[in-house]
C-alpha cells in the first residue's frame, strides 16, 4: 500500500463516495431536458456526457468489486472504445432515463462495495490505466469521479464546497500523477489550488513571483 493510499482510510473514502454521489444527484435532480444539454465545464461535453460517464464508471468499478469478491479477473472496460461508446450512448438518452441510470448504477456499486469482506478489500485488481491496486482503492477512485464531476456539471457547485480532507487528498494524488517536479510552486486558497491542479477554472492562484498561474489541461 502506498503512503498516499494509507492516508485515505477506507471508511473515509466510502463516506466521500456517498457525499459525492449526493452532490451529483442534487445537481441533476431538477434539470430540464434543455438544461441537461448545456455544456459542462469539460470541453466538448454536455452535462449529459458527464452524467453518462459517471453512470458507466459506476458499472466499470462494479466490475472491479466483482473481481475482488470472486477472484475472477473482470476488467473495468473491454476496451477504450467500449468506454467511449457507453458515454456517447448515455449522452443520447433522454434526461429522465439518464438520471435513472445514474441512480441505479450508483446504488448497485454502493451495495456491492458494502458486501466486501476485509480480505476481499485487500484483493488486487487492475485499474483502467493498468495499475495494480488493492480493492480498497476503488472507493477513492469513485470519490474522485463523483466529487470532481459534480463541479464539472456547472450548476453552481465549486471546489470550495467539497470536504477539506478530500481536497487535500486530491491535491496529493494529482501532484503524484502529474509529477510535482514538473509543476510550478503555487499559492492561493486551498480549494482554488486544487481546482488549478485538476485543470478546472480557478481564481487567485499565483506562482512564487506573484504572477498568475497558467492553466493546466483537465485531469480526470
Amino acid at each position: 500500500m502506498s503512503e498516499a493510499s494509507a492516508a485515505r482510510p477506507l471508511q473515509t473514502t466510502l463516506a466521500w463516495v456517498t457525499d459525492g454521489t449526493t452532490l451529483c444527484r442534487d445537481a441533476i435532480a431538477d434539470l430540464s431536458e434543455d438544461a441537461y444539454l448545456v455544456p459542462s465545464l469539460l470541453p466538448g461535453w454536455t452535462r449529459k456526457h458527464v452524467v453518462a460517464h459517471l453512470a458507466a464508471n459506476a458499472e466499470a468499478l462494479g466490475n472491479l468489486v466483482h473481481w475482488a469478491r470472486t477472484g475472477r479477473p473482470t476488467p473495468m472496460y473491454n476496451s477504450p472504445e467500449q468506454r467511449a461508446a457507453s458515454i456517447t450512448a448515455g449522452a443520447a438518452m433522454d434526461g429522465e432515463s439518464l438520471t435513472a441510470w445514474f441512480d441505479s448504477s450508483a446504488r448497485k456499486l454502493a451495495g456491492a462495495m458494502a458486501e466486501l469482506t476485509d480480505e476481499q478489500w485487500r484483493a488486487e485488481v487492475l485499474t483502467g490505466q493498468g495499475r495494480t491496486v488493492p480493492a480498497s482503492e476503488i472507493p477513492w477512485l469513485r470519490s474522485r469521479e463523483v466529487m470532481v464531476h459534480a463541479v464539472d456539471l456547472g450548476t453552481g457547485l465549486g471546489f470550495a464546497r467539497l470536504p477539506g480532507e478530500f481536497l487535500a487528498a486530491l491535491r496529493a494524488d494529482v501532484l503524484s500523477k502529474r509529477g510535482a517536479a514538473d509543476l510550478p510552486t503555487v499559492h492561493g486558497d486551498p480549494a482554488e489550488v486544487t481546482a488549478y491542479l485538476a485543470g478546472r477554472p480557478y481564481t487567485g492562484v499565483t506562482t512564487s513571483d506573484g504572477s498568475p498561474a497558467k492553466p493546466l489541461p483537465a485531469w480526470l
